[in-house]
């Protein structure tokens, strides 16, 4: 499809904004959902890495030998 001038190709014979529109709302929507993949994705890694810490966090408190109880020395007189 040829065009006499740049005005004729913007106009497209009456269809130019029904199809520039298109582009438009294409273009938005594009843009829209790549942000929010980059989000999402930034947001998983964060969640994972929450997770990691906190497993690390956790063994590191299984592994330290802690008591339960404290046992001290009881003298017991026999009168």
């Amino acid at each position: 499809m040829a065009f006499d001038s740049f005005s004729a190709f913007i106009v497209m014979e009456g269809h130019g904004p029904y199809v520039w529109a298109c582009y438009a709302v294409f273009s938005v929507l594009l843009v829209a959902m790549m942000i929010w993949s980059v989000r999402a994705r930034k947001a998983a890694i964060e969640s994972c890495r929450r997770g990691y810490e906190f497993q690390v966090e956790k063994s590191k408190v299984a592994s330290t030998p802690t008591s339960s109880a404290s046992f001290a020395r009881v003298n017991v007189s026999q009168d």
